[in-house]
């Protein structure tokens, strides 16, 4: 049952036309996404959906009272001043509304007891909708997504960038929309934080539509994908991996229905065009008829597909086989405590290392250091023979914001011509006026594609690579692992981008706390290892609980014995003095039989009496001990 669909969608800004004729259906309880090149209009694409815009033509049809939210790549903030624990907590102001109205209810129903009914209905929804649990609701978000504690109060003009759009994401998680609009969830997420997000969002009992460039999060997530391009909307069946291969299957089936098409048109304007003044001529005509018709009604385009960048960091120079070894290395920065400590560890050629771990571990911290950039906090790093370094930094330090594009890529080679220079910039769609832009113009995917523009050029045969897949659109996602995977050098890698870390890695350096784990294999051979080290580690608690257990049980056994040993040691001496004190009633019984003393005779029955009652409940006690 669909909550939301449009049909001959279209948005035009002036005379550009972003997208037109987009038809979607979007289902209850489903995981969508929406995949495409930058600059097809996805983002803008969700804002119409969502109702953030209104479109230029076509309709949306929503479900009645559906309530949307929607996380935009931009954070907006609600009140600088408000700390991060206010934003979240508004996420439930209908349930302070209820918890107020429900105290009001209880000051009045000592006077009336008719509210009774109206405090037990509007209770028990208070309690289905988490109004005793949305204080720990918060406090597992937060931690989710990366948050502690200590800055749960601060102020949200002073949080990062990032901070404030992992904020907005909690709220809106609070909030628990029916159809949550998500534009690029993951960035500045780190791995944790993504893993989380991920197992959320497959529990979310409502519908979640991304936009996203994180392929690993489409395959875990997602189960259907719509694909913008062209002014097309394509839909497609399962997650990531399954749109890869129905897209495959569906572009050589229409690319071989063309080719075929096309021979059969040929054949028949052949026919058509010897025929049509001949006998033949109404077989012609009619021949003519059919196959305009088959153009006007069920004519098959040539499947079109985007300019790709032409990327290559092939290098000419090799190497020694020890490429990079640490020896007792501490990294920070100077007026920092240690942020790491590595073991002994070693790079070799051809190795691709993917560096993981925390925002704020210390891995660009690492690149920096050997870049000589950051000295260590103690240790060293040694370099292999003839070892030439390439960066790559997820910001785009390296660029200069007044340059134009041209500009900072003559700065890398001073000799190279011009031409040879736009040449090179063509590769990485870089065409026409557009290597006249000045760097600062830039979007985030195309500075990206100008750092590696730069970076093919340097020749390096050792590429530090920050974050090397952050604003770049899927398609050149897909050729950015292929030509790493074809690269002849060796590749140290920090990324959240486990697709890639999955494809390329032949060694994963993971940092746990202020250590570095190293492992042999890729992201899912570290997974792998966790997981195993999981089980191992919840056998030995399992055995140690069981030992605790048993001793605890002897120890229990051992206080039970020695209570029984003195119970019974307490009846003996009992008995003893009660066979004694018998004794001594015999004897005074003695006495007043000889003396005539009905009196005491009595008395002294009654009493003998009693005491051997005692002492035959004393040996009963005492045998069921034993």
């Amino acid at each position: 049952m669909s909550i939301l669909s449009a049909t001959n969608l279209g948005m035009a800004y002036g005379a550009f036309d972003v997208f037109q004729n987009i038809n979607i259906a979007i289902h209850h309880n489903e995981r969508a996404a929406i995949v495409g090149k930058n600059g097809q209009g996805k983002t803008t694409l969700l804002r119409v959906l969502s109702g953030e815009e209104p479109p230029t033509t076509g309709k949306i049809f929503r479900a009645k009272q559906l309530k949307i939210g929607f996380l935009k790549q931009e954070s907006t903030l609600f009140s600088p001043s408000m700390t991060l624990w206010e934003l979240v907590y508004h996420a439930f102001d209908d349930l302070h509304a209820l918890a107020k109205k429900l105290a009001e209810l209880e000051e009045t129903m000592a006077d009336d007891e008719s509210l009774l009914d109206e405090y037990a209905e509007k209770q028990a929804i208070f309690e289905l909708a988490g109004g005793y649990t949305y204080e720990l609701d918060i406090h597992q978000v937060l931690s989710g997504l990366g948050f502690d504690a200590t800055i749960h109060n601060r102020p949200l003009e002073k949080l990062s960038g990032g901070q404030q759009s992992r904020a907005q994401l909690a709220r809106l998680l609070l909030e628990r929309p029916d159809l949550l609009f998500l534009d690029e969830p993951t960035n500045h997420l780190d791995i944790p934080a993504i893993s989380w997000l991920e197992d959320y969002l497959n529990k979310w009992n409502g519908t979640v539509v991304v936009v996203s460039h994180d392929r690993h999060f489409l395959d875990k997530v997602i189960t259907r994908i719509f694909e913008l391009s062209f002014d097309d909307l394509e839909m497609y069946r399962g997650n990531y991996t399954h749109y890869v291969m129905q897209r495959q299957a569906r572009r050589e089936r229409q690319q071989k229905e063309h080719v075929s098409q096309q021979e059969f048109i040929r054949k028949e304007e052949d026919f058509i065009q010897r025929y049509m003044a001949g006998q033949r001529t109404k077989e012609a005509q009619g021949r003519q008829k059919r196959l305009n018709r088959l153009k006007r009604d069920k004519f098959i385009e040539r499947p079109t597909s985007h300019k790709k960048m032409a990327l290559s960091l092939k290098t000419r120079l090799r190497s020694g086989d020890l490429v990079l070894a640490t020896h007792k290395l501490a990294l920070g920065y100077p007026s920092s405590d240690i942020l790491v400590s590595l073991p002994d560890l070693e790079i070799r050629r051809r190795n691709c290392l993917a560096l993981i771990g925390p925002n704020g571990s210390g891995k660009t911290t690492f690149l920096k250091t050997i870049l000589k950039k950051i000295n260590p906090k103690s240790g060293a790093i040694r370099f292999g023979a003839a070892v030439k370094i390439g960066y790559f930094s997820q910001i785009q330090d390296s660029l200069d914001l007044k340059h134009t594009v041209l500009d900072e890529l003559q700065n890398v080679k001073d000799n190279m011509l011009i031409q040879d220079a736009r040449n090179h910039l063509g590769r990485f769609l870089f065409s026409g006026d557009d290597v006249f832009k000045h760097v600062g113009d830039l979007s985030g995917g195309e500075r990206s594609r100008l750092a590696l523009a730069k970076l093919a050029l340097s020749g390096a045969n050792l590429l530090l690579l920050d974050e090397p897949t952050n604003h770049l659109d899927i398609p050149s996602q897909e050729i950015l692992e292929d030509v790493l995977r074809d690269f002849n050098g060796t590749i140290l890698l920090v990324s959240h981008d486990r697709y890639l870390i999955d494809a390329l890695a032949t060694h994963v350096w993971v940092i746990e706390g202020k250590t570095v784990v190293a492992i042999k294999g890729n992201y899912e051979t570290y997974l792998l290892a966790k997981e195993k080290e999981v089980k191992t580690t919840n056998r030995h608690n399992s055995h140690k609980r069981a030992v605790q257990i048993a001793r605890e049980k002897a120890k229990a056994e051992k206080r039970s014995a020695e209570k029984r040993a003195r119970e019974i040691a307490k009846l003996e001496v009992e008995i003893e003095a009660t066979e004694k004190r018998l004794a001594e009633l015999t004897t005074d019984l003695e006495k007043a039989s000889y003396a005539q003393d009905i009196e005491a005779l009595h008395q002294l029955g009654l009493v003998y009496q009693q005491t051997e009652e005692n002492l035959s409940n004393l040996l009963d006690c005492w045998a069921n001990s034993e």
